[in-house]
């Protein structure tokens, strides 16, 4: 097996044998949702807008009872549970999210929604609308069409959602990586509908190093030839491009602790690379082999959408973080990971001074592992008792 593969095993095995995972969810259903006419915050409209959602646990008569949780980069809305006792492996954060978790939903009603532009338009749990999606006005995918989106547009179709259900107020949203930056946003664009948000290895603004950075991982498929300018639906879609950015994506999310661990065998004294120049070290290839793998379901302009969602990130949408911050009304809880080297803590502790300086309500406190940016999910139950304190308080 994959040394990714075999520890991310080891972490779900831990998972489902720890006290807090004696009870667990039921089945869990993806369901759709359809709107039309979706205004972007950018000015333009998306004539249909489908997305997949799920849900845990049971919405109260008063229906006050709800926490929003938003995935992250690569995720979708699959935060917990299984869809049949076959599944290999529940939702990324099942370690904190069921009956008698962190975020029990023997008290709370737990629902998480797909995003637009989701990176894996393909897999046949996943619903969204992006530039794979068929435009009603051609017959042809969206393609290079699909308007930009922010992360606004992601609260905002999560918004919709939950009008559809009766829904006007969360008690807390909570949302990992790029699930924190709309957990963010919530709260600053909606304040008197959020009571309390977390963000988990977040950040309050997308800085110069962040957005360039981010900008390495669209630049191989943009300069894959088969990207075309997005237009490659009719023809073969830039895979290799695709795949380099997964890989970079993979490692860039990683710290050279966990990286070093998996792939202990790899070394300068391999013989291989020594031979030919075209042969690849091991942590390489496997490397390369994951990113193959993820590749299955993705789509290349799907990933370039995201990326330029994160890149435009600014809380609040205002000239600067403070103003956006403002009108901030929920109590606020940040818990970035010490060894991020992706969303590095101190974007979440800018966000979080920010929010002090304003006199908002807001707590810091830092995940310890050798993960990286992944201890976010992978470590997460280390704050299983402080992020269940700040949801019951």
């Amino acid at each position: 097996m994959q040394p990714i593969i075999v520890a991310v095993a080891f972490v779900l095995l831990i998972t489902a044998c720890s006290p807090a995972a004696v009870q667990a969810l039921p089945m869990v259903e993806k369901q759709e949702f359809v709107t039309h006419n979706f205004t972007t915050f950018g000015g333009e409209v998306i004539p249909e807008v489908r997305v997949g959602w799920e849900a845990y646990g049971e919405l109260n008569d008063a229906k006050d009872n709800v926490i929003l949780v938003t995935h992250f980069f690569s995720g979708n809305s699959h935060a917990a549970g299984r869809y049949s006792e076959d599944d290999a492996q529940p939702g990324y954060w099942d370690a904190i999210i069921g009956p008698g978790k962190a975020i029990d939903t023997n008290i709370y009603y737990v629902i998480s929604v797909d995003t637009l532009v989701n990176q894996e338009p393909y897999n046949p749990n996943v619903i969204t609308t992006g530039p794979s999606t068929i435009n009603p006005e051609t017959g042809a995918p969206y393609g290079l069409d699909f308007p930009v989106v922010t992360i606004r547009d992601f609260v905002n179709v999560q918004k919709t959602v939950l009008e559809s259900l009766g829904i006007e107020r969360l008690h807390a949203v909570i949302g990992a990586s790029m699930g924190s930056l709309q957990a963010l946003d919530w709260a600053a664009a909606y304040p008197d509908q959020v009571d309390r948000m977390i963000s988990v290895i977040g950040m309050g603004a997308a800085d110069p190093w962040t957005i360039a950075t981010l900008q390495q991982w669209a630049n191989p498929i943009i300069h894959d030839p088969n990207w075309n300018q997005g237009n490659y639906y009719d023809g073969e879609p830039p895979l290799a491009g695709m795949q380099q950015t997964l890989g970079m994506i993979t490692l860039t999310a990683m710290h050279p602790l966990i990286i070093n661990q998996l792939y202990a065998d790899s070394s300068p004294r391999e013989a291989a690379p020594l031979q030919d120049i075209r042969n690849n070290f091991s942590v390489v290839e496997r490397l390369q082999d994951a990113a193959r793998v993820r590749a299955t379901y993705a789509d290349a302009n799907h990933i370039l959408y995201l990326v330029r969602a994160n890149q435009l990130f600014m809380a609040g949408y205002q000239d600067d973080l403070a103003t956006g911050l403002q009108d901030v009304q929920a109590r606020s809880l940040f818990i970035p990971a010490s060894n991020d080297l992706l969303l590095q803590p101190y974007l979440a502790k800018q966000a979080h001074n920010t929010l002090i300086e304003l006199g908002k309500d807001s707590q810091y406190v830092e995940l310890e592992g050798p993960w990286g940016h992944l201890d976010g999910v992978f470590e997460i139950s280390q704050k299983a008792d402080l992020i269940k304190e700040f949801l019951n308080n």
